[in-house]
């Protein structure tokens, strides 16, 4: 009898095929995301979750007795109770390696599109306001090329922002990480900083440090005053990780020149944000690695994480080890 596998999101016909030669799955089919009080009932004879951003808490292993593995079709893992999933035997799984480059691509979309005032401009334009003036100054923006980029997290994304950014634009590259990472310096002449020097000389701030409680608000006040007047600030991590209220002041105050945000303390964004109405911000609504290979990649990842452990092999990407087989 193969194993039973919950499914809380559409995939590609390709990764259900796979599925389908080793699990019995079932699949939510609403155009909305799946009503927690439905999930709670679907879990309940399961062996595997497939999921994103679902709550995954004592609540809801307590009533999937049967579950083994929830698979997270994301790198990131906030949605899991990691103690409770310890205490219950039960392995989570996520997405890594897969979507890197992708995530370093929109990031530099971030940074070209802010610093060159892509979207400013391109509604200039498309809005009929695009007239004769007489100085052209009104439409400058600021180089990429050439100038320091500070990263914070480095690791696999930020190893592949470091490599666009040292090869591709000549741009100096310093890091601040938990840990030295002696690929990145050796690679592509990484500076490692603490944090106050790392926002003191940048040109361009990138976080992409995961949400702990250490990174929680990380850049906060303090942060954004170290900053250039002349630096843009890049988020692609978590919403979290950001002092939100100051970050608003920051860019309102002219304490900084610009900020790129792909995520947001609150999504979607209320409609009164006032990140919404600043031109020097550019704001995308969580789209990382919102491309159709990368998003089909991750799927397969997750579906092969799922299976391997189903069929006995083990998880491919644990986010933390348990031993499954204590649980009968």
């Amino acid at each position: 009898m193969k194993p039973r596998v919950y499914i809380t999101l559409p995939i590609p016909e390709n990764v259900k095929e796979f599925m389908d030669q080793y699990c019995d799955i079932k699949q939510w089919r609403g155009s909305d995301p799946i009503p927690r009080e439905n999930l709670l009932e679907e879990v309940a004879d399961v062996e595997g979750l497939y999921t994103t951003w679902n709550k995954i808490d004592e609540e809801l292993l307590a009533a999937a007795p049967h579950l083994k593995v929830v698979s997270n079709v994301s790198v990131g893992y906030n949605n899991f109770d990691v103690e409770a999933m310890k205490k219950y035997n039960v392995i989570g799984t996520n997405t890594p390696y897969v979507l890197d480059d992708t995530v370093a691509d929109l990031t530099f979309a971030l940074m070209l599109a802010t610093a060159r005032r892509v979207t400013e401009l391109d509604q200039l334009v498309k809005t009929g306001n695009w007239k004769p003036i007489k100085d052209e100054a009104e439409f400058f923006g600021r180089d990429v090329h050439h100038s320091t980029i500070g990263i914070i997290g480095m690791g696999r994304i930020g190893e592949a922002v470091a490599k666009r950014a040292k090869f591709g634009f000549d741009m100096d590259v310093l890091y601040h990480n938990r840990n030295r990472n002696a690929t990145a310096e050796e690679k592509y002449n990484a500076e490692y900083c603490d944090l106050e020097s790392l926002l003191k000389r940048s040109d361009f701030v990138v976080l992409l440090t995961p949400l702990t409680a250490e990174t929680h608000h990380l850049i906060g006040e303090q942060e954004f005053k170290w900053m250039k007047e002349t630096a843009i600030f890049i988020n692609v991590s978590r919403g979290h990780t950001v002092d939100e209220k100051a970050m608003i002041h920051a860019l309102q105050n002219g304490q900084i020149y610009g900020a790129g945000l792909d995520v947001y303390q609150q999504e979607p964004v209320e409609k009164d944000n006032p990140l919404l109405l600043m031109p020097n911000v550019v704001t995308l609504p969580h789209i990382g690695s919102a491309t159709a290979q990368t998003r089909n990649a991750m799927a397969m990842r997750a579906a092969k994480n799922i299976v391997s452990v189903l069929t006995g092999k083990g998880a491919i990407d644990p986010v933390y080890n348990v031993n499954l087989y204590k649980k009968q």
